[in-house]
């Protein structure tokens, strides 16, 4: 297990290197929201069935599942000049944002050619997802990574809040703007990352490091405590595993919908179809370094499960949001920003999950093993991004869209209860007790 003294100054002595690797979060901050928002309308323009947008959504996560955990473990076992994980990220971001920027005039051509881009497109943007993320642990010492991965996930929000409140504006006046500028902002931040951040070396000499095949590692991060030839861990592992699959569930089947439930529930204008994600892309950026820092103190498990019922909360307060504005005397165009008050405080939230989720499962890698770690990260929330939109747009077709929501409440209380076993993946400096 990788573990860590704590080091004189604390968190203050990485935060200039954390912002810096953010840069590669700010990229991923410009296109997934774009993405996520205008795919589905460009899909809308050809399919009617939500159920087959839903399906056609999930093709990055197909990808993602099968993609991120053989590059994640390549790029553990490349070594470079430039180090181990930027030769990916300088060769592949740059290919995915000239993908990018042709997503919108093929929509424009024909279903077959818009398809065609999302599937290329995705196997680079895939491609690069597990090196980006993996950079971090590489270089921040485990004590701290709560605290680092909320400067990154702050610059990931900064990017979504660009993408969504200034970019995504920029359709009304051509629908290829706001994916250009945002390839252009790619490039920039590619540059950034080349030119400043320096990897760290491994901890043996090259020629003397020990080569564990990649299923004997995965086995290792299974076995129970005391098996016989591996290093075991109890059942803490499979417990965040098992976690986030849920609260991925939730989260990726009402992404998708978002967009559309604004449009076709709400009456908003296209330019507006980005609101929510930008509402809580604001909320993410204020609270994420402080979710880190409370975590730390807190203790990671605790700090997620509270987050956790206050997410399931705010979903089911949802589908109930005209009800309440109505009886609360505000009228029924009310609805719409108590909507968007709701979404922002998810945002809040929220990124109290994922700002510790990550370094939960890192506390427990060596530096060896850090990408089969981000790779199981991967498996599992790419699986449930994979089934959640299927899910959702079948619930949509039968039941209109409050009930994806009231499915996403669901399964976060069903997270907050797995998570209750856990019992590793603490800062060492922190209470891991509580709720």
């Amino acid at each position: 297990m990788a573990e860590s003294e704590p080091i004189r100054g604390g968190f203050k002595r990485y935060m200039g290197l954390t912002f810096l690797i953010g840069f590669g979060f700010f990229t991923m901050g410009l296109m997934d929201p774009l993405y996520d928002t205008y795919v589905p309308l460009f899909l809308r323009r050809y399919i009617d069935s939500n159920t087959m947008i839903g399906g056609i959504m999930t093709l990055d996560n197909i990808l993602q599942l099968l993609l991120i955990p053989l590059i994640s473990v390549w790029s553990d076992r490349t070594r470079t000049r430039i180090g181990r994980r930027m030769p990916f990220i300088v060769v592949m971001l740059p290919i995915s944002a000239a993908l990018f920027s042709m997503i919108p005039p093929l929509a424009a051509f024909s279903l077959p050619a818009l398809i065609g881009i999302i599937f290329v497109f995705n196997i680079f943007k895939t491609s690069v997802r597990g090196p980006v993320v993996a950079l971090m642990p590489d270089t921040i010492p485990g004590d701290y990574r709560s605290e680092a991965n909320g400067v990154i996930n702050m610059m990931g929000g900064i990017g979504l809040i660009v993408s969504t409140l200034i970019l995504a504006r920029l359709m009304e006046i051509r629908k290829s703007l706001p994916f250009n500028i945002a390839s252009g902002g790619i490039i920039l931040a590619v540059l950034v990352l080349l030119i400043f951040i320096r990897e760290k070396l491994p901890e043996k000499p090259d020629g003397q490091e020990e080569k564990i095949p990649v299923w004997t590692s995965v086995k290792q991060v299974f076995a129970p405590k005391g098996t016989a030839g591996e290093k075991g861990r109890d059942s803490s592992v499979t417990r965040i595993l098992i976690s986030l699959f849920l609260w991925f569930t939730a989260y990726e089947g009402a992404k998708p919908f978002l967009g559309l439930f604004l449009v076709e529930t709400m009456g908003a204008a296209e330019g507006n179809a980005a609101l929510a994600q930008g509402m809580a892309g604001i909320s993410s950026v204020i609270m994420a370094v402080p979710a880190g820092y409370l975590a730390h103190k807190l203790g990671r498990r605790r700090f997620i499960r509270i987050s956790l019922i206050f997410l399931a909360l705010i979903l089911f307060l949802i589908p109930l949001s005209g009800f309440i504005t109505l009886h609360a005397g505000l009228g029924s165009n009310a609805s719409f920003g108590f909507f968007l008050i709701l979404m922002f405080l998810y945002g809040a939230v929220w990124i109290g999950v994922v700002v510790n989720s990550f370094p939960m499962l890192w506390q427990m890698a060596t530096f060896g093993d850090m990408g089969i770690y981000t790779g199981l990260y991967y498996t599992f929330s790419q699986s449930a991004a994979i089934l959640a939109p299927l899910l959702t747009g079948a619930i949509i077709d039968l039941t209109g869209y409050p009930g994806i929501f009231i499915f996403g409440g669901l399964c976060m209380l069903a997270a907050w209860l797995v998570m209750g076993g856990v019992n590793a993946g603490e800062p060492n400096n922190s209470s891991p007790a509580g709720l």
